[in-house]
Order: structure tokens, then C-alpha cells, then sequence
């Protein structure tokens, strides 16, 4: 077995804890609502950037190139300073959600270059001017600006026209589990020779400060030891970290305590103490007194006093290990090089298997990259609401307000793990979508931790006793869209597929059924939640309020309408008829293995019906949403006066049905008997359901039937839409708003006032919906993803001879699955090089995208500019936008159709009265 599968062997069986170092270091704990104390819940003001370095965090750390243990208890990071800048640059700068003209962004250059799934080998780059980094010029312009303008990046200032800059890179490779390898090269890509006093760091994370006396937690003990420093951490253990001075000279050694520098916050100029900001006191400001001179403390750094040559680079090793009884009996870096080279090979080969079938060198770097993204992006997640609300016994009660403020009502959350996160500076907390479209694509290199993020999220302290999933941190009660269900059905496919057609893997090999179980048996109540809480009329028509899709609309659906009354959502319906089918889908699943589960496989059967007739108007007492004159879904605005108005928008929100798809094989409907038996009273007596929705009755390919919201007419009257490039259609994939509406700006008059929605293909015009989020043009990744998933699950049933025009009006006719395939090639080629030799997505400056040194170094945006493809939002939000990599994934495929099940007897069919 290749070595970094048998680590993740090892790992999964106990053996050998490889995951208990990662890059699980956020790169911005500043701004954020853990941290946030305040009486009005205004976070980013609370703790800002230029508090960070002398305040120490409650919940958790920050970082550049972060490592550190999955509890977080001690943290390794990078600081540098160039000379001349004004702060000692240890976490990345960026602008906070008010101070940019399109909300917050990070400004710094970095990338997540390479990734093993056990942390075994990681590989990042940050790109530091040489000149005084323009804290204040970023600001300023971008303050400045206005929303039709674009923002003002740290390319923009010039700072790297003449290449006076560091590229350096940070690689970590593990010896062992608990013995971690950190060369850190830093390349000079000026004409000049250049300084640079690089500092890498250790940091305790707090877990002292915020007790009373008689509760306080053992205080870590950082300390100068010959060539290291020696760690003493009463819930870690004892730990050393070698600095090798090889060439380099000896670096000096220096310590301060991981605590709030009270003379610049508690207004006590004569506090005395070792602070936080010692280092930045030190380094920049040239204060010897700012250290401690016994050499111990909680924070302690290695200065390098470094001189770089033009063209040229340096090196830096440390070793960071458990220490054994009596210390190591061999030098530290004796076997450093040969244990680098090796875990690099490692990582080529792990690589290398997974991606045999990709003959594109240039599709096997994205992919390559956008799995490192993802692996970068795992950051320790830390927040008990519980003690949030109520405060520490060893600090001021926090204000009266916050018990009637943000997430009150989550007082079972309490998290303490490693989560999959958007991304770590923008978003550097778990959101519940997000995570579920991550686990796709982390599935196919680590299908464990996929699964157990999934788990989580279930779990008491994570899901709200009534069955709701927490939504983000910002507010666990805003409402995103039920696709756990679906993640959670697709990485048990994953899975199984891998364990099958491992080179010794079983071809029966059912799946990890327990993992399923678990999953479904949770998402029973959170489906009960979304019945009883989002069904405002109790017809089946849903309401789910926000559910991500932020400026996509007339009105912000997160919060009261300024017409009253409420909207009856075409995705929100639709989204809660795709959960039907997940869910029917893994209950079929368990009732080949247990009985029980056909029961559950009924109820979600006739649920799935009910919402389907109810979307498509069937019954006396619903309108539905679908607009047979103009071929498409539309929400429906529900005035206090009992008035409904179509709201004639050309969103995606009416391209959602497609999502609620199911092909099933009839000889495994055969074989369930309970279940057949069910469906076959409710088709026979229900015929309007069975008619409008459902070709449960006429196989199609494969013997195959289909469960879908859409017969073949209304499928290719989306696909119309859909496929138009003068609408949905840009070259790189499917626009969120149609561009009919840069022509043609939807409004309309309520109550005496006009709301208006029009394309915007790039950056959003308004800030009402938040500044930097723009669903109103833009592509996004996971919505463009389901698109082409349900496109291949409509051809299961379909096959070859249905055809549609693509692109409309073009003449040429593909299949299902060819139009799939077609909107998979434009979503890749938003990083692949075109003919050109650029990327579509760094075509925002021409040094991104044709410098050597930058071209080759991908960002995984947000979303894309919905005409020409340049990245937009957050720059490095791997997470959903890392579905490319299973897009370039060949032979991954969409969901299976239902499979082949054990032999039962026939069916015996109800009686006339008994459903």
C-alpha cells in the first residue's frame, strides 16, 4: 500500500493518530463573533486588526502558515518584517465588512499549494513587498471607492511592478505523528539584495486567563533550551522545537506571555509584564525591555536576521517533536533532507494514483491545488455559546443585551474541533452548506474525514434540539438550503466505490452502512424542523426565508418584508423536494439491510408527491409556481391582503427544480416489498400526482423509472433557459441571474414603492444584502454543480434519445449527459489555461495572470464574474469552489440510480382502504 494510504489506514484504525497535527490555525481569529464581547454584536469593531497583536483571544488563534495540535493548545506561525513596515506582520491584513466598497476581502498574496489528507507533507507560498506594506492606502482607496467600482487589491498599489518582493514558502513534513519537520525558503525576486528578519513563532493558546484563581488550568511553559526551545504543556505533553543555525548564524531567542498587553487596553500605563505584542515592541520598535530576559513565557519566537540576494534564497529548518525521556540521541537535522525528499515523493505518488486517468498536466495541477486548499482549510473551531452568553468567572460579566442578541438561542453549541471551513480568512468559521459541498471533493482523497465532518454537524451540540442545523456563526438560526442529506448519500457512494475498487477491495462491499444510519436518523428531525417551521400555510409550499441566496431577489429574505405578509419560495420547495428524494433515497438504501427502513422510504414517497403537486399547481387550493406562459418557476409574493404576485424574475431560484431528481431500478422496487406495496395504492389513487410528476409507470433506459419534479416538457422548457447564452449561459457556466435582465430590469410596485432587480455580472451595487455578496449575475460553483449532477440523473433515465439544443438557437442537439459534460468544461476552464496560455480566473491584473511567478499559483474565488470569468469575492474560498476538483475527477459521476438489492418475496398490494 502507497504510504500516505497507509497512514490513513493507520489513522482510522487507531494506530498511529496522524491528524493530531494540522494546519488548523486560522488565518484571522480578529473580527470574529466568538471574539466579540461587545453589547451591539458589532464583531469586526470589538477586536480589529490593529488590536490583534496585543489582545490575546479567547477562543482560539490566528496565524500565517498556521500549525498546530487538533485541540489547539500550542500553535506554530510565521512572522516577518521587512524594515520598513509599521507592524510586525504576523496574520494577514484585510478590510473589515465596512470599510471596503464591496464589504470584506482580505489583502495579502498567498497560496495553498500542495496537501497530503494526514497532514504528512503541506506546502504554502505568501508573497511580502519589500517596501512598507500600505496598511492605510488599501484602506483609504478602497473607503474611497464606490460599489460600481472595482476594489483596490495590494496589486494595485504597484508594490510588485519592479518584483521587489519575497516569495516564501512554508512546507511541514511529519517524521512521525508527533514529530513535525518545518523548512521555511524565502526567495528574493528584486534586483537588490534585501533584509528580512523572519520569526518563527510558538504560541500557548489561552485557557488560563479566563478563570477565577481557584480554576485555572495549569499554565504551559515555554523555555530557551541549547539550539531550541522546550515545551511543558500539562494537557499536550512535552514537546521541543529545534532551530537549526546552519549557515544562518544562531537565532535569538525570545519570549513574552500569550496575554493582553494591559497598558495599551485596560488604561494601566504602569502594568507591568511580557505581553502579546513583545515581539512586534522588539523586532520593529526596537525595545530590548519588551522581552523576557529569564527566557520563558507562553509565546516564544526564533529570530532570523536575514539577508537575501538578489535572485537568491535562504533556507530555515526547525523540528518540532515529542521529547522521549532523556531527549534525542540523534541531531535534529541529521535526517532532515532525506525525511523531506521522502514525504514530497510520498505525496507525488498519493497524487499521482488518484489522478492515472488525467492526461492533462494543467487539469492535474488545479486539481493538485484545489485538494491543498482544502486540506488548508480544516482550522479548529472553538465557541460554547453557553459560556459566550454568560461569560468567564475570571472576567467582567459580558453586557445585559448580549442575552437577548446573536445565536441566544443556540445554548447547546459547544464546539471544540477540526471543521472544514470556507476559508481561513474571510471566512474562518464552519456554514453548513458550505460544509456539506466540501465534503464531495474531500471525500475522494480522505472519505473518513468527510464523513465524520458530516457526523458533526448532527451531533447534540452542533444540531438544536428542535432539529434545526446551525446555519453559520454570524447566526446559527439563518436558514440554508437542506442539502446535507444529499453530501451525506453521495460521500457513502464515493466511499464505497474507493473500498471496491481498491486493489484489495471487496466488489460486494455494501458501504458504510453505520455512517448512513447515523446521518438519516438525525435528519429525521431535522426534516420534521423544516415541515413545522417553514410551511407557512401547511400546503407544502415553503417559505425557508434567507436560504444563501443573498441579492438574488426584490427583498432581503432574511429578514420581515417591507410589504408584510411572506414568499412562497420556488427553491425553498424545491430544495425541500430534493431532500424528500435524498432522504427516500438512503432510506431505500438501509431497507435492503433492514426492513424498517421501507416504512421511512414511504413517507418520503408521499411527502416528495405532496410537494411536487403542490409546486405544480395540482389541487383546487394551489396556484403553484409554475408559470405556464412563460415556461418556469417563479416565487410568489403572499401580501397581508391575501393578493398574490408572481415575482417574474429569471434566477436560479426557478432553475432549482431540476435539483429534485431520482432514477431508481424497477427490479430493486420489486424487491422491497412493503414499499412497492405503498407506492402502488398511493400512484393508483392519487393518478393527477402520478400523471403531472412522477414516470414511475414507463421505464426508461435501463428498466430504470424516475422520480423527478419535471416530466420531459418542463425539463427541456428549463433547459431552454437555461442554455441560453443571451440568459443563464455564460461561457464559464451558469449564471445565478439571467443576463435578459441587463436588458430588461425586473420591478415591481407594492404599496407604493418599486423594487427592482437587474444583472450585475460581477461585483455587487448594493450593500442591503451584505457588501461583497452578489448572487445577482455571478457563477457560482455549488449551484452549477447540482445543475450538472442532475443533468446526469435525468439522462439515467432518459439515455440517449432525449436530446436538447445546446447552446439555444445554436442548432446543434446533445444529450443529457453531453450538456452535463459541456457545462463542466466551461466551470474547469475558469482555472485551466486557455489559448492564450492565461486563466480566466486571475485576468483581474495581468501580473496574476501571466507572471511565472504567479500564473501557476491558483485562487479558488467565491464566485466568477458571470461574462468573463475573473474570480470575485473571497479569494481563497476553496471550500464549495473546491468542487472543481471533483469535476476533474474522471469516473466520479453524478448519485447512482437505486441499486440492485437482496431477494424477497412478491408484494402483497393493500387493501382499497388502507394505505
Amino acid at each position: 500500500m502507497a504510504a500516505e494510504k497507509q497512514r490513513l489506514a493507520d489513522d482510522k484504525a487507531g494506530r498511529s493518530d496522524w491528524r493530531h497535527w494540522g494546519p488548523y490555525v486560522s488565518e484571522r481569529q480578529w473580527g470574529t463573533v466568538r471574539e466579540d464581547y461587545s453589547p451591539d454584536g458589532d464583531a469586526w469593531s470589538y477586536l480589529p486588526h490593529e488590536h490583534a497583536r496585543s489582545r490575546a483571544y479567547r477562543w482560539g488563534e490566528d496565524g500565517i502558515a498556521g500549525f498546530s495540535d487538533d485541540r489547539q493548545y500550542l500553535c506554530f506561525s510565521l512572522a516577518l518584517w521587512n524594515g520598513r513596515d509599521p507592524l510586525l506582520k504576523e496574520r494577514l491584513f484585510g478590510l473589515t465588512n465596512s470599510e471596503g466598497n464591496h464589504g470584506e476581502d482580505v489583502k495579502e498574496l498567498y497560496y495553498y499549494l500542495d496537501a497530503t489528507p494526514t497532514h504528512s507533507y503541506l506546502k504554502m507560498l505568501y508573497k511580502y513587498p519589500q517596501a512598507e506594506f500600505p496598511y492605510a492606502r488599501l484602506l483609504q482607496e478602497n473607503q474611497r471607492r464606490g460599489a460600481e467600482q472595482a476594489e483596490f487589491e495590494l496589486l494595485d498599489t504597484g508594490l510588485f511592478d519592479d518584483d521587489a518582493y519575497f516569495d516564501v514558502f512554508v512546507e511541514y513534513a511529519k517524521a512521525a505523528a508527533d514529530d513535525i519537520l518545518i523548512q521555511v525558503s524565502v526567495h528574493n525576486r528584486g534586483a537588490e539584495t534585501a533584509p528580512l528578519s523572519l520569526l518563527p513563532q510558538l504560541c500557548c493558546r489561552n485557557i488560563w486567563s479566563w478563570r477565577a484563581p481557584a480554576e485555572k488550568p495549569e499554565k504551559p511553559t515555554l523555555s530557551a533550551a541549547a539550539g531550541g526551545v522546550n515545551i511543558d504543556h500539562a494537557q499536550l505533553g512535552r514537546y521541543r522545537l529545534d532551530c537549526d543555525s546552519d549557515g544562518l548564524g544562531v537565532p535569538t531567542l525570545l519570549f513574552c506571555e500569550n496575554e493582553t498587553n494591559a497598558r495599551r487596553h485596560f488604561e494601566q500605563p504602569a502594568a507591568t509584564g511580557f505581553f502579546k505584542d513583545a515581539f512586534h515592541e522588539y523586532v520593529v520598535e526596537g525595545k530590548a525591555s519588551a522581552v523576557n530576559p529569564a527566557q520563558t513565557g507562553s509565546k516564544a519566537g526564533a529570530l532570523y536576521s536575514l539577508s537575501v540576494p538578489a535572485g537568491g534564497s535562504v533556507r530555515v529548518r526547525l523540528r518540532l517533536a515529542r521529547t522521549a525521556t532523556g531527549g534525542k540521541s540523534a541531531p535534529p537535522f541529521a535526517d532532515f533532507d532525506a525525511i523531506f525528499a521522502r514525504r514530497h515523493s510520498e505525496a507525488d505518488q498519493f497524487y499521482g494514483d488518484l489522478q492515472r486517468e488525467i492526461a492533462d498536466a494543467d487539469e492535474r495541477l488545479v486539481q493538485r491545488q484545489a485538494f491543498a486548499g482544502m486540506i488548508w482549510s480544516k482550522q479548529f473551531f472553538h465557541y460554547d455559546v453557553h459560556k459566550w452568553l454568560d461569560g468567564d468567572t475570571g472576567e467582567p460579566l459580558p453586557p445585559a443585551a448580549r442575552k437577548s442578541g446573536r445565536n441566544r438561542d443556540w445554548q447547546n453549541f459547544a464546539a471544540a474541533e477540526v471543521l472544514s471551513m470556507p476559508d481561513k480568512w474571510e471566512y474562518p468559521w464552519f456554514a453548513a452548506w458550505d460544509l456539506a459541498f466540501h465534503c464531495l471533493p474531500l471525500a475522494v482523497i480522505d472519505a473518513e474525514f468527510a464523513k465524520s465532518q458530516l457526523i458533526l454537524l448532527t451531533r447534540e451540540w452542533y444540531m438544536h434540539p428542535n432539529g434545526q442545523l446551525p446555519a453559520y456563526e454570524w447566526e446559527f438560526s439563518d436558514v440554508n438550503p437542506p442539502v446535507h442529506a444529499w453530501a451525506a448519500f453521495r460521500v457513502f457512494q464515493i466511499d464505497r466505490r474507493q473500498r471496491r475498487d481498491a486493489d484489495d477491495g471487496d466488489p460486494s462491499y455494501a458501504g458504510d452502512l453505520v455512517f448512513l444510519e447515523r446521518v438519516f436518523q438525525k435528519l429525521l428531525l431535522n426534516f420534521t424542523w423544516w415541515v413545522n417551521r417553514k410551511d407557512e400555510q401547511g400546503r407544502n409550499i415553503f417559505q425557508g426565508g434567507f436560504l444563501g441566496l443573498d441579492n438574488i431577489g426584490c427583498f432581503d429574505r432574511s429578514k420581515p418584508l417591507p410589504t408584510g405578509g411572506f414568499i412562497n419560495q420556488a427553491d425553498g420547495t424545491s430544495w425541500m423536494a430534493m431532500f424528500c428524494l435524498n432522504m427516500l433515497r438512503i432510506a431505500v438504501e438501509l431497507a435492503v439491510h433492514n426492513d424498517v427502513y421501507e416504512d421511512l422510504a414511504s413517507k418520503f414517497f408521499e411527502h416528495f408527491l405532496a410537494i411536487a403537486g403542490a409546486i405544480n399547481g395540482v389541487g383546487d387550493d394551489s396556484p403553484g409556481l409554475w408559470d405556464e406562459t412563460d415556461q418556469f418557476y417563479y416565487d410568489h409574493l403572499r401580501l397581508p391582503d391575501g393578493r398574490n404576485i408572481p415575482l417574474r424574475v429569471h434566477s436560479i431560484v426557478g432553475l432549482i427544480p431540476l435539483f429534485a431528481v431520482q432514477p431508481a431500478d424497477l427490479e430493486l422496487v420489486a424487491q422491497l416489498p412493503e414499499f412497492t406495496a405503498r407506492m402502488a395504492w398511493y400512484l393508483e389513487h392519487r393518478p393527477q400526482l402520478a400523471a403531472l410528476i412522477s414516470n414511475w409507470h414507463v421505464p426508461g433506459c435501463a428498466n430504470r423509472v424516475l422520480l423527478s419534479l419535471l416530466r420531459g416538457h418542463r425539463t427541456k422548457a428549463l433547459l431552454r433557459r437555461l442554455l441560453d447564452e443571451s440568459g443563464f449561459l455564460s461561457p464559464y457556466g451558469v449564471r445565478a441571474l439571467s443576463k435578459r435582465h441587463q436588458r430588461e430590469p425586473f420591478r415591481v410596485d407594492v404599496g407604493g414603492t418599486s423594487y427592482e432587480v437587474d444583472y450585475w455580472p460581477g461585483e455587487s451595487h448594493s450593500g442591503l444584502f451584505g457588501g461583497n455578496s452578489n448572487w445577482r449575475g455571478p457563477v457560482w460553483m455549488p449551484i452549477n454543480y447540482l445543475i450538472i449532477e442532475s443533468l446526469e440523473q435525468f439522462h439515467h433515465y432518459y439515455g440517449d434519445d432525449f436530446t436538447v439544443e445546446c447552446p439555444t438557437g445554436s442548432g446543434k442537439f446533445l444529450t443529457l449527459k453531453a450538456v452535463a459534460d459541456e457545462l463542466s468544461r466551461r466551470l474547469t476552464g475558469l482555472f485551466l489555461k486557455g489559448e492564450d496560455g492565461q486563466r480566466p480566473v486571475l485576468k483581474s491584473h495581468p501580473k496574476l495572470a501571466t507572471d511565472p511567478h504567479f500564473r501557476d499559483y491558483i485562487l479558488f474565488h467565491e464566485y466568477f464574474h458571470g461574462d468573463d470569468g475573473r474570480g470575485l469575492g473571497a479569494a481563497h474560498q476553496t471550500g464549495w469552489t473546491g468542487l472543481v476538483a471533483k469535476l476533474l475527477q474522471p469516473g466520479s459521476g453524478p448519485a447512482e440510480p437505486l441499486p440492485a438489492a437482496k431477494p424477497t418475496a412478491k408484494p402483497a398490494l393493500p387493501s382499497e382502504d388502507k394505505p
